[in-house]
């Protein structure tokens, strides 16, 4: 054996009983479970539970992964796979208009990309500079990609609030199969973020029969997680049993005061469509405040046309009166319908440092929010404190539910999501509330995900699978992040490996980029 972990408890991901054993690395496989005589190295697991290493389902690392070769914040939580290309934005495919836009819109989320040589327009291109990384040595963490459904359509037919003619649902319908036989593994929508959200209902239905074709899954950041989430919820049910396509639902909550106490209805929608046979598995992060862009919270109507079309409106005073009478009195539906409470949106990041002022401020008032989102052009990421603590525990417990960190690594004050979601599970859910078992936990981060991106061969700790794997001690693993310090590194964490070599040891980040592309072998299932 190349290293035999010594006497841990091996929590296996499958949900089942753990059991103490010795576990055998070889050439990057699991190769042997029992007890066993000596390896070339051998590390002690006695105190220490062993599962598959962590699977985050929401992850907004498209850029961090190739800017930063350390990447401990999700290092350090065992994560060694993230599903990129969420809420229907990212960089591929795109031809060099769609590139420059979509880089302005997210800029919030994975910053302007300046210091990125974007030397790709296709996914399999993007996969292929992932699997390059730094200096042809790989990333970090492993990573799988959704195609972004709002940047096909930027690609097809720019940023115009309308629905989509025959040849241009054609052009998509080429771009969707075109990422998906390229390796993505399934397709991704932001359906209150433009220009995703002005697909109509059939169109998105064309698009997810295309996913099912190729056995992919689809991920909608639906139209409304506020006033009508119960009937976003149902839309996006209908309209996967309808394409007969997978579902996995992103960051799945009930947030805003008129859903306090709601989740049990969300899961009875869902049990009554899984009663029926359908495919379907949701995402959650441990925490209830959102994460978001300032930008995403006006109506649709005022960013149609991208963000100069935005730029120009907010400069305008009779356009951004239109707006704030939106956001305050109407409830835009950037901000899933609820009228606006500013007192709930604080500042976390800003892209030009001269406004690091605004950050972890409230913000006092529309103008406060218009100035900002001109001065740093769009830019602004907030923390917007509107959630319920009972939806959270209730949506975590259900059977097909799997852990994402939604975590945006930008800005000054980061929601705490990004660098501690998954020991916060570990410590503060199992641990110290006792509201999931380690092993029902375990199989929420690492066993069920993998399930659900079909891979057959990384999610649980068994003979002859990928050696991603993550050690901490059950009695001591927490979050450091906290709202007023959220860049702090989890505690009783000490080891992780990627293919069998330590990406994290004793703690420390080790210089192994052992990280790859994770492609899925789609092909057209017709």
């Amino acid at each position: 054996m190349d290293l035999v972990i010594r006497g841990a408890r091996v929590v296996d991901g499958t949900g089942g009983p753990s059991y103490t054993a010795d576990v055998g690395v070889h050439e990057g496989r699991i190769a042997e479970i029992g007890r066993m005589s000596g390896g070339r190295e051998t590390v002690d697991g006695h105190g220490l539970a062993l599962a598959p290493g962590f699977v985050d389902m929401h992850a907004h690392s498209d850029l961090a992964l190739l800017r930063d070769p350390d990447h401990s914040a999700k290092v350090a939580q065992g994560v060694t796979l993230e599903v990129l290309g969420q809420d229907g934005l990212s960089y591929a495919p795109v031809d060099d208009r769609t590139l420059g836009e979509v880089r302005a819109a997210i800029a919030g989320w994975n910053g302007p990309g300046d210091d990125i040589d974007f030397d790709w327009r296709t996914v399999g291109e993007y996969l292929d500079r992932l699997d390059r990384g730094f200096d042809g040595e790989g990333i970090a963490v492993n990573a799988a990609y959704l195609v972004p459904q709002g940047t096909v359509r930027a690609y097809a037919l720019g940023w115009a609030g309308r629905p989509a003619t025959g040849a241009e649902l054609d052009r998509m319908r080429r771009l969707v199969a075109d990422g998906l036989a390229q390796g993505a593994v399934g397709l991704s929508s932001g359906l209150t973020y433009t220009p995703g959200m002005y697909a109509t209902g059939s169109e998105l239905t064309e698009l997810c029969r295309v996913v099912a074709r190729y056995g992919g899954y689809y991920c909608p950041h639906h139209r409304s997680y506020g006033h009508g989430a119960l009937a976003a919820y149902a839309e996006m049910v209908c309209l996967a049993r309808e394409a007969g396509c997978a579902l996995h639902l992103a960051h799945a909550t009930m947030n805003f005061g008129e859903n306090r106490g709601r989740a049990p209805e969300l899961l009875a929608l869902l049990d009554a469509a899984l009663a029926e046979g359908a495919d379907i598995t949701l995402d959650s992060y441990p925490y209830t405040p959102g994460c978001t862009t300032l930008v995403a919270l006006l109506p649709s109507w005022a960013n149609e046309g991208g963000p100069e079309a935005v730029l120009a409106r907010l400069r305008d005073d009779v356009q951004a009166e239109r707006i704030r009478h939106a956001l305050e009195v109407e409830g835009a539906d950037g901000c899933h319908g609820v009228p606006v409470d500013w007192s709930t949106i604080e500042i976390s990041g800003t892209a030009d440092p001269a406004h690091g002022a605004y950050v972890g401020r409230r913000l006092d008032g529309w103008e406060s929010a218009r100035r900002l989102l001109l001065e740093d052009r769009l830019a602004p990421t907030i923390l917007q404190h509107v959630g319920d603590e009972e939806n959270v525990r209730a949506i975590m417990r259900h059977r097909v539910h799997t852990g994402g960190s939604d975590g945006i690594l930008q800005g000054a004050k980061p929601h705490p999501r990004a660098y501690g979601t998954f020991p916060h599970y570990l410590g503060h859910y199992v641990r110290e509330l006792g509201l999931l078992s380690l092993e029902e936990c375990v199989a929420h981060l690492a066993g069920r995900p993998a399930a659900r991106l079909r891979l057959p061969d990384r999610g649980l700790v068994r003979v002859g699978y990928r050696a991603d794997l993550v050690l901490f001690d059950p009695d001591t693993v927490a979050a450091g992040s906290t709202y007023e310090r959220p860049r702090v590194l989890p505690t009783g964490l000490p080891h992780v490996l990627i293919d069998g070599r330590f990406v994290l040891r004793d703690g420390r980040r080790t210089d192994v980029l052992a990280g790859r592309s994770v492609r899925r072998t789609a092909r057209d299932l017709r």
